[in-house]
C-alpha cells in the first residue's frame, strides 16, 4: 500500500490530525539531521581534511543520496521500524500516541544536543514509539518482540564491527605505510578521508532516513483511520521530502557534536580518521543489507574507539567515552518513559 503526492497534499489540507503528525515527524527528521548527521563528518573536521562549512554541505548532499538510493533498492529497515510496535485498534488514540512519541523524541534529542552529547537519535525513536505503544495497548503487547530483537542484534553488530574493523583497518594502514614519509602520504589520506566521510553521510541517510519514513507512513495510515496496514511501499516523493529535511537539519550546524566525537574522544591523524570512517561505513552497509536498524552514532563512535585503541588504550579519552555510554544506556529507558508518559497524558487530554 502507498499514497501518491497529489492524494497526500489533498489530505494534508483537509485532515488537521495528519497535518500535525507530518509537522512532528518532519521535526524529528530535522533534529536527526541536526544532531546525528554531524557524526558522519566529525573525523573529517577534526583532522582538518575539510573545514566545517564544506563538510556540512557534503554531509547534506550525501545524506540526501543515501535516503534516496538505498530505499529504492532495499527498504527493509523501514519495514522493521513500522512493524516493531503495535499501533492498531482505535486509530484516533493510536495517532495521538504516535504524536506524543514524536514530541518526546524531539525533546530528548534537543536536550542531548544542548549538552553536546552524541546520543542516538535512532534509539530515541525506537524507545519513544515503543513507550507510546505500551501506553496505548496497556502493556508489553504493544511491542512486537520478533522485530524488536533486531534492534538488539543491530546494537551488538554496530558496536563490535565498528570497534574491530576500526582497530584492524588502522593496523593494516600503519603496516602498509611503515617507514614511509607521513608528510607525503598525508594528501592521499586527506582525499581518502573526504571519500570516507561522504560514505558515512551516505550510509547515515540510508539507515536513519528509512527509520523515519517508516514512522511517516504509519502516521499517514493512522490519520486516515487505517490502523491495520502491515505492508506498504515508500513513494519517491517521500524519499525526496525526508532527505531534503534531513539535509536541511545537517546544514543548520551540529558543531557541538562534531567537537565531542571528532575532537574530544581521540586525537587523530588523517589516516586514522579514514580508518574510522571506512570501518563505520562498512558496518552500516552490512546492517542495512540485513535490515537491522542500527545507530549511526554508536557505529561511528565505537569505530573511533577502535582506531584509538589500535595505537594504545590510553589514546582514547575514556572520560568522554563514559559520558557517551551513559547517554546511550539512558536513551532506551529514558526516552521510552518520556514517550509512555507523553502518550498517556496526550490520550487523557485529547
Amino acid at each position: 500500500m502507498t499514497i501518491s503526492l497529489s492524494d497526500f497534499m489533498q489530505q494534508l489540507v483537509s485532515n488537521p490530525p495528519l497535518l500535525i503528525t507530518v509537522i512532528l515527524t518532519l521535526g524529528v527528521v530535522l533534529v536527526n539531521g541536526w544532531t546525528d548527521a554531524p557524526n558522519a563528518i566529525a573525523t573529517c573536521v577534526s583532522t582538518r581534511a575539510m573545514n566545517p562549512h564544506k563538510a556540512i554541505i557534503m554531509a547534506a548532499v550525501f545524506n540526501f543520496c543515501g535516503v534516496f538510493v538505498m530505499t529504492l533498492f532495499n527498504a527493509t529497515v523501514a519495514q522493521t521500524i513500522y512493524n516493531m510496535v503495535d499501533f492498531g485498534g482505535d486509530s484516533k488514540n493510536s495517532l495521538i500516541a504516535l504524536c506524543a512519541a514524536l514530541f518526546a523524541i524531539v525533546l530528548w534529542a534537543t536536550a542531548a544536543w544542548a549538552f553536546g552529547i552524541p546520543t542516538s537519535e535512532s534509539h530515541a525513536l525506537i524507545a519513544g514509539i515503543s513507550g507510546a505503544a505500551i501506553a496505548l495497548q496497556g502493556g508489553i503487547s504493544g511491542i512486537n518482540g520478533q522485530e524488536w530483537i533486531k534492534v538488539i542484534y543491530g546494537l551488538v553488530l554496530s558496536t563490535v564491527m565498528g570497534f574491530v574493523i576500526g582497530f584492524i583497518t588502522t593496523r593494516i594502514i600503519v603496516f602498509i605505510f611503515k617507514g614511509g614519509d607521513k608528510r607525503k602520504s598525508r594528501p592521499f589520506f586527506q582525499y581518502a578521508q573526504i571519500a570516507g566521510g561522504a560514505s558515512m553521510a551516505f550510509m547515515h541517510g540510508a539507515q536513519d532516513g528509512q527509520k523515519f519514513m517508516g514512522v511517516f507512513m504509519l502516521g499517514i495510515f493512522l490519520a486516515n483511520g487505517q490502523s491495520g496496514v502491515t505492508d506498504f511501499q515508500i513513494p519517491i516523493w517521500l524519499m525526496v521530502l525526508c532527505s531534503v529535511v534531513m539535509a536541511l537539519g545537517t546544514s543548520i550546524g551540529g558543531y557541538r557534536i562534531i567537537k565531542t566525537v571528532g575532537m574530544g574522544m581521540v586525537k587523530m591523524d588523517t589516516y586514522q580518521g579514514f580508518g574510522a570512517d571506512l570501518a563505520a561505513a562498512i558496518s552500516l552497509l552490512a546492517a542495512s543489507v540485513l535490515g537491522l536498524p542500527v545507530s549511526t552514532t554508536h557505529t561511528k563512535t565505537t569505530a573511533i574507539m577502535g582506531v584509538g585503541a589500535s595505537k594504545r588504550i590510553s589514546s582514547v579519552n575514556w572520560s568522554v567515552v563514559k559520558e557517551m555510554v551513559a547517554a546511550w544506556i539512558l536513551t532506551f529507558p529514558g526516552c521510552g518513559v518520556v514517550g509512555y508518559l507523553m502518550a498517556y497524558i496526550f490520550m487523557k487530554i485529547f
